[in-house]
């Protein structure tokens, strides 16, 4: 894992763990302006996390079965 971008997916996929959390809270935390980390967006290529809008309630996001199954095989090395 030598490009830094790769280190700060992992740490937004542990942020956002097992619980879906509001998509205002990640954006708000996870948002930059730096086009060389571009760790939402990549995260969101990669296909780690997923964004979900029910009718009444908050967006949230979550982690997808890739996004464990990613963060689970990177804590084992």
């Amino acid at each position: 894992m030598n490009d830094p971008v790769d280190a700060l997916v992992i740490d937004l996929l542990e942020w956002i763990g097992l619980r879906p959390r509001p998509y205002a809270e990640v954006l708000e935390a996870w948002r930059t302006s730096c086009p060389r980390l571009p760790v939402w967006e990549e995260a969101n290529t990669r296909g780690f996390i997923e964004q979900r809008h029910e009718t009444g309630c908050a967006a949230t996001v979550s982690l997808t079965a890739a996004g464990r199954q990613h963060l689970v095989a990177q804590r084992r090395m």
